[in-house]
């Protein structure tokens, strides 16, 4: 199930981030409603548009980040009292940086940069605007939900342009938002249980102890 829905979710990920790039210049915009836009932006940096650090440091941490992650659920999904949906909540986290990811690794080779007067086109693999891990991540999605204006009375920014919610973001985004949202609200002990031990990640029981530990005591 959990390799079902993180291949469900890198579909319409990328089917989407494509679209956009192939057809939209950049900052060119579709409305929908009057709370929600198709907004295409690129940023180098986190979800959210979010950066810190290098590019390149950047896209290596993500590589190590799922990779440790990967390992993770697949030592959740084999164990015998397996919590499902703390996997789910964990797929979509691995899925929204491998989403992200799959930009930084490719669309840099693949297509030419998008501009703000010209659409991006394919351009053949190693013949793009950025060299492997240094492309940049497709965004589109944006939902000014309040769109006013500060009373001119308002302190320092009176006068000024106020939107809620100004974040342009994309369906990976989305999906590791969600992950993390309901792990924080319903998962949250199985994260304050994981600890390192001998460079592996073990689980600790409520007492402290690991389950090795445990069962050690048991067999006394």
């Amino acid at each position: 199930m959990a390799v079902i829905l993180i291949v469900a979710i890198l579909i319409i990920d990328q089917a989407a981030k494509l679209w956009v790039k192939t057809s939209m210049s950049l900052s060119e915009n579709i409305h929908i409603t009057d709370w929600f836009y198709i907004y295409f932006i690129e940023n180098n940096g986190m979800a959210y548009g979010m950066q810190i650090g290098s590019k390149l440091a950047l896209s290596l941490f993500r590589v190590v980040a799922i990779a440790l992650l990967a390992y993770y659920i697949w030592r959740q999904v084999h164990k015998p009292d397996a919590k499902w949906g703390y996997i789910v909540c964990l797929s979509l986290i691995l899925a929204g940086a491998a989403g992200n990811l799959i930009d930084c690794m490719f669309y840099g080779l693949c297509f030419d940069a998008s501009t703000f007067h010209s659409v991006s086109h394919y351009v053949g693999f190693g013949n793009g605007y950025a060299p492997f891990l240094m492309g940049k991540v497709v965004d589109m999605l944006y939902f000014p939900l309040i769109d006013t204006t500060y009373p001119e009375w308002f302190p320092w920014w009176g006068g000024e342009r106020f939107i809620f919610f100004s974040p342009i973001f994309n369906i990976a985004d989305s999906s590791i938002s969600v992950g993390v949202a309901a792990i924080l609200f319903f998962y949250h002990k199985e994260i304050s249980r994981i600890s390192l031990k001998e460079g592996q990640a073990v689980e600790t029981q409520g007492d402290g102890h690991t389950e090795e530990a445990q069962k050690a005591e048991e067999a006394k």
